[in-house]
């Protein structure tokens, strides 16, 4: 069974997840520490947990959620996994640093391409990989079942959606993305999103004023 560990990184205040098996190995899903002291206190919590990590994910390619993948890469020698729709979104990402006055180091290393639908081995325990495009055009979601919960990504939110006004960005297709992805899983399925607080599937069926389903 996956046990989940967030970080809230960087002035966008990001959520991090380190998703952790019985047997001590992770996956870390988009890695958001921007300041040396966000850096290190991702590497002391999964070091004091006796973390050995194996993947390095990212849900989408926006700046927020890749701030660490070089630190991450260099530091437990792990290549990235991402959608190749969002390799362009990767690639713009410093561009996008300096429109925001947050200049950084991208990720330069190997590049694994998730498929949609695609099975993720954490030893006994996987993870779905789910496509929602929308807020970005290669927006993934991991969906763990036997642990009842999903990592969204900035596709939905509690009471929210991602912004579609992005290059790459569109709302229609965004809500195609959750109500056909996301709101096909169980009521009780919890949602962990890129920003702010966890939700769950039912709680945004009834209550999501973007993507309500009576």
């Amino acid at each position: 069974m996956l046990t989940i560990q967030s970080y809230t990184f960087n002035p966008v205040q990001e959520n991090t997840y380190v998703l952790y098996n019985e047997q001590g190995q992770c996956c870390i899903i988009d890695p958001g520490c921007y300041f040396a002291a966000e850096r290190e206190e991702l590497k002391t919590g999964i070091e004091k947990t006796g973390l050995t990590p194996i993947l390095l994910l990212n849900t989408h390619c926006h700046l927020d959620h890749v701030f660490g993948n070089k630190f991450v890469h260099e530091t437990w020698n792990l290549p990235l996994h991402i959608h190749p729709n969002e390799k362009q979104v990767l690639d713009f990402a410093p561009q996008s640093g300096q429109m925001w006055q947050l200049p950084f180091d991208n990720y330069n290393g190997p590049i694994v391409y998730l498929k949609e639908g695609e099975k993720i081995k954490l030893c006994d325990d996987e993870l779905d990989v789910m496509f929602v495009p929308g807020h970005s055009p290669g927006s993934v979601a991991f969906y763990v079942k036997d642990a009842g919960f999903v990592i969204s990504g900035d596709a939905l939110f509690r009471q929210s959606i991602g912004r579609t006004d992005l290059p790459g960005s569109n709302y229609e297709v965004l809500i195609e993305s959750i109500q056909t992805q996301l709101y096909t899983l169980a009521d009780d399925t919890k949602v962990y999103s890129g920003h702010g607080p966890a939700t769950t599937v039912g709680y945004e069926k009834r209550n999501n004023p973007f993507v309500k389903m009576n």
